[in-house]
């Protein structure tokens, strides 16, 4: 079986720690350096479409809301766990790129709702579409099988982790 990176450093630990178990590392330790991996790609695609990751994901949760695409500065940011200081600078330059824009709420004339334009809602369709095709260029190596197995397996440590305490992020 070939050796990742991620063995090689269990081997160099198990030299020095050889009493400790870094089993961690073989399942969360990949997890993380696979992360880290497909980032700039992912990265790079979004930029293609002129819009950041962190961008793309306020423009892409008011289009997973569904019609009208319609969201509250706190809905947006309790679903992406950023601070609202964060999802203000997010917002000003999305608005100023003509992909949301900010109205003022016929409930409540104090708050605004963020509803993402015509422009928005196509870029962010485009930009999502290309992401999965260039992440489906790292699964092409595993059969489907393979592929729902594994998604499987992560679904049920996702749903571990958050169960002991890992949070939502």
């Amino acid at each position: 079986m070939a050796s990742d990176h991620v063995e090689r450093l269990r081997g160099q630990w198990s030299r020095e720690l050889p009493d400790l178990d870094t089993t961690p590392m073989a399942v969360l330790g990949r997890a993380y350096r696979l992360a880290n991996l497909v980032r700039p790609s992912i990265e790079a695609c979004f930029a293609g479409f002129g819009i950041d990751r962190g961008e793309f994901d306020v423009l892409s949760t008011l289009l997973r809301s569904g019609a009208p695409y319609r969201l509250t500065p706190t809905e947006l940011y309790r679903s992406l766990m950023i601070s609202s200081g964060g999802l203000t600078h997010r917002l000003v330059r999305l608005e100023k790129a003509g992909l949301i824009r900010r109205e003022k709420s016929p409930e409540d004339g104090r708050s605004f709702h963020v509803l993402l334009t015509e422009e928005g809602a196509g870029r962010t369709e485009a930009a999502f579409r290309a992401d999965m095709a260039n992440e489906m260029r790292f699964l092409e190596g595993f059969s489907s099988e393979k592929q729902e197995a594994l998604a499987g397996l992560l679904r049920d440590l996702l749903l571990l982790v958050e169960t002991v305490g890992g949070g939502e992020a």
